[in-house]
């Protein structure tokens, strides 16, 4: 089985160091699968960019070397790793008066940001909440470095920039600003309306992704053989109603792949997109194609369409 990652190496090197000066004061973020990359090759770009890096989770600390400053994103919850499986130099983020506590259940003093809620209405305090907040952190004897805003998805660059402003302006503190979802553009004019503060920008997708065109995901085919009308195949014994070829391509939810949109495979090959016998299994897909039209055959690879950021690649082949 084999899920591969081919990247235009000298546009992705390119894409990265134009996006990391455009941005500025840059924290790099590598967290879950590595956007495709794996954590570990991540991080050792990410060194070259700054000696602060983000992640995920507390338990994603591991990968940040000791020389470098870990930002947790995530608030902890109850249960925090060993201190042999952290980085020494950790920033946790703290949203509400629970996180904090649940810091203090762990016995955990250091450095924090507080994480003011957007229009996301995920992790957050709201301004009725923030005094309390910060009279927690305090009384806990965490060190406040900064604040966090982290606006939607949705929208545009222009309208993050907004609500970010919005929420600096709601805020009386000389603490760095640490933001997320903003493009360059929009970046530099909130630097120039908050020219006394500090406004670091995280980035992940926009950093290491990019453009698409520099990225080509594949999966071979390791079985195909003909089959009739009325054959039983697959894990669930479906049923054929038609004649054709059963074709098994190694990749499966092992690699986290899974179904475009609600129902849509995301194999293709020759340009058309193949159909699901049923859904991926753990390292094998099998679909079918029709006899009327040209089946891959064994050895073969075929086009995998997901979002780099929740796949598995067996091998990334830097081109």
């Amino acid at each position: 089985m084999t899920l591969q990652l081919n990247v235009d190496s000298a546009a992705w090197r390119r894409h990265v160091s134009e996006t990391t000066k455009s941005l500025g004061d840059l924290i790099p973020v590598v967290k879950g699968n590595g956007y495709g990359f794996g954590r570990a090759t991540l991080i050792e770009h990410a060194q070259k960019i700054s000696s602060d890096i983000a992640v995920g989770t507390i338990f994603e600390t591991h990968d940040v070397p000791n020389s470098c400053r870990a930002f947790v994103l995530t608030p902890v919850g109850k249960t925090l790793p060993s201190a042999k499986n952290m980085t020494e130099n950790i920033v946790l983020t703290v949203g509400s008066v629970g996180h904090v506590q649940n810091l203090r259940d762990a016995g955990w003093h250091g450095e924090v940001v507080i994480k003011l809620r957007s229009s996301m209405n995920r992790y957050g305090a709201d301004s009725s909440e923030l005094s309390a907040l910060v009279a927690a952190v305090q009384a806990a004897g965490l060190t406040q470095i900064g604040w966090s805003v982290h606006p939607p998805l949705d929208g545009t660059p222009k309208s993050h920039a907004v609500e970010i402003g919005n929420i600096i302006s709601g805020v009386d503190s000389d603490l760095t600003w640490f933001v997320s979802h903003i493009d360059a553009e929009n970046l530099v004019d909130l630097r120039k309306k908050f020219a006394n503060k500090t406004i670091r920008v995280r980035s992940g997708t926009l950093l290491w992704l990019g453009d698409k065109s520099m990225f080509e995901l594949n999966a071979d085919v390791l079985d195909a053989r003909p089959v009739k009308s009325g054959d039983v195949v697959g894990y669930r014994n479906i049923t054929l109603h038609q004649d054709g070829t059963l074709v098994m391509i190694g990749a499966g939810t092992s690699h986290g792949v899974q179904l475009v949109g609600a129902e849509l495979s995301p194999f293709h090959f020759n340009s058309t997109r193949l159909s699901l016998v049923e859904p991926s299994h753990m390292h094998t897909s099998m679909v079918f194609v029709p006899a009327n039209q040209t089946a891959p055959k064994t050895g073969d690879m075929v086009d995998v369409q997901q979002p780099l950021t929740r796949v598995y690649p067996d091998i990334i082949s830097w081109i």
